[in-house]
C-alpha cells in the first residue's frame, strides 16, 4: 500500500540524487530551476511554500516518487512528477498521479486535471495517455519549447 506524505529535507536529498545532469533536471523541472543545486536552492526552486508537494512512500517508508499539484486554469495541475529510478516500470507513476489528483480535486474543488510534458519524453506521454490524459490546446503561450499540454476529466 502506498501513501502520500509531506516532503522532508531527507526526501528532497534523495530526489536530488535522481538527476545526473542538467538536461535530466530540465526535463523534469522545466525552466527556472538552478543547476547545479544544493538543498537550499532545490527547496526554493520547487516553490514548496506555494505548491502542494508530496512524496509517495510504501509501507516501509521507501521513497517511491515525488509530485506537486496546484490550481492552474481551473484544473488540478500536476507538476514535477518523478519516480525513483529503482522503481520505474512498476506502476508507481499511476499511483502517484491517482493520489495527487484525488487530493488536488478535493482541495481545489475542481473536476479536471492537467499537466505539461516535453514532446521527447515518450515514456511519460505513454504513461499519461494510459491514465486517460489527452492532448489539449493550451489557452496561452506554452511555457517552454517542445512542450505539450494534456488534460483529463476526473
Amino acid at each position: 500500500m502506498t501513501k502520500l506524505h509531506e516532503v522532508t529535507n531527507n526526501h528532497l536529498l534523495e530526489v536530488m540524487s535522481w538527476f545526473d545532469d542538467e538536461q535530466s533536471l530540465f526535463t523534469w523541472s522545466g525552466p527556472n530551476f538552478r543547476y547545479p543545486y544544493d538543498l537550499t536552492s532545490f527547496r526554493e526552486d520547487l516553490n514548496l511554500s506555494e505548491l502542494s508537494s508530496f512524496v509517495l512512500l510504501d509501507d516501509n517508508f521507501m521513497l517511491l516518487a515525488f509530485g506537486q499539484c496546484y490550481l492552474r486554469i481551473g484544473r488540478c495541475h500536476l507538476g514535477r512528477l518523478v519516480v525513483n529510478p529503482n522503481c520505474r516500470g512498476q506502476g508507481i507513476a499511476k499511483q502517484l498521479i491517482s493520489k495527487l489528483l484525488q487530493v488536488g480535486a478535493k482541495d481545489l474543488g475542481v473536476n479536471e486535471g492537467s499537466l505539461f510534458v516535453l514532446n521527447h519524453n515518450k515514456a511519460a506521454i505513454k504513461c499519461y495517455q494510459s491514465f486517460g490524459f489527452a492532448f489539449s490546446r493550451y489557452p496561452d503561450e506554452l511555457p517552454i519549447e517542445n512542450c505539450m499540454y494534456m488534460t483529463k476529466n476526473l
